[in-house]
């Protein structure tokens, strides 16, 4: 299967760019020029603003133009511990709409919370029950739009230990959920247990024996580097390509081996201060990943 090289659109409106985010269309004319496949969408101002199906559509349309596919949507959602559960699947219902104007084939959602206590005042297995069936149901609305419901956990958000994250993947139990495995989150969560509760949960197996934790329950990928650390105190630092830690020539056969076989292997440069001017060299650096371990 020949793999398809996409990259997060929310890297050009965050980060170094709050103040002045690039337009989408400057983004996807540079994405063009490098030979990209796709572009994986921020549903966030003003990359799609109004949120709407009919700007959706003429986002499309501007990305048909370029030869462009979307390798899925990010999205604001509520927590899915202390929301309404109506509300909840109305934000689901609202970007699976998004996502079927684009023809997203994923709808990315996190835990929200911040890993400082418990929300909402209940005891850990509510909350977890909670979230695991909220998480059910939303899956089960992207099924029926023949969509796939991806989690990204990572240190900024509550559940980010590798024990929890396999096994909320196997408590919602849903064929149209699944995880979605950042390299730089993988590492700072099982190699660093950055911003963990408790007891920190470090693996001896580093993200190789934590993807294999998750084998047949990746259902996407981010592929970006680590530098060790956290951006803002907050979530990992995601490291251009080829300048942090990561050793990709162990990392990627274990998410294979783990059973990821997306013919979609995205970028992630969220946070970094100058990603427009980095994303060539990534790219670069992702293309020789492919031809090494992308048969």
């Amino acid at each position: 299967m020949v793999k398809k090289t996409s990259i997060g659109g929310w890297a050009y409106i965050w980060g170094g760019y709050e103040e002045e985010p690039i337009p989408l269309e400057e983004v996807v004319k540079k994405l063009k020029e490098l030979d990209f496949d796709g572009i994986e969408m921020a549903a966030f101002p003003p990359h799609i603003e109004p949120k709407t199906v009919q700007k959706a559509r003429e986002v499309k349309s501007m990305l048909d133009n370029f030869g462009l596919e979307v390798s899925g949507l990010a999205a604001p959602f509520p927590s899915p511990a202390t929301s309404e559960e109506k509300d909840y699947l109305d934000a689901v219902k609202e970007n699976v709409d998004i996502c079927k104007a684009l023809e997203s084939p994923k709808l990315r959602v996190d835990s929200v919370d911040p890993p400082t206590a418990v929300p909402g005042g209940m005891d850990y297995e509510s909350f977890f029950s909670k979230v695991a069936e909220v998480w059910n149901k939303s899956a089960e609305i992207c099924k029926d739009a023949s969509l796939e419901l991806v989690w990204e956990f990572e240190p900024g958000f509550i559940l980010n230990k590798p024990s929890e994250i396999a096994e909320m993947a196997y408590k919602v139990d849903h064929d149209s959920f699944s995880i979605l495995f950042d390299s730089c989150h993988a590492h700072m969560c099982a190699v660093i247990g950055a911003r963990q509760m408790g007891e920190k949960e470090i693996l001896p197996g580093g993200v190789v024996q934590f993807a294999h934790m998750l084998t047949g329950k990746i259902g996407h990928i981010h592929l970006i580097d680590s530098d060790n650390t956290l951006h803002d105190d907050e979530t990992s630092t995601h490291a251009p390509l080829g300048t942090g830690v990561l050793d990709f020539s162990r990392i990627i056969p274990a998410i294979k081996e783990a059973g990821y076989d997306d013919d979609w292997w995205p970028i992630d440069l969220c946070f970094w201060p100058k990603a427009l001017e980095v994303t060539e060299s990534n790219k670069k650096y992702l293309d020789k990943l492919i031809r090494k371990y992308g048969d």
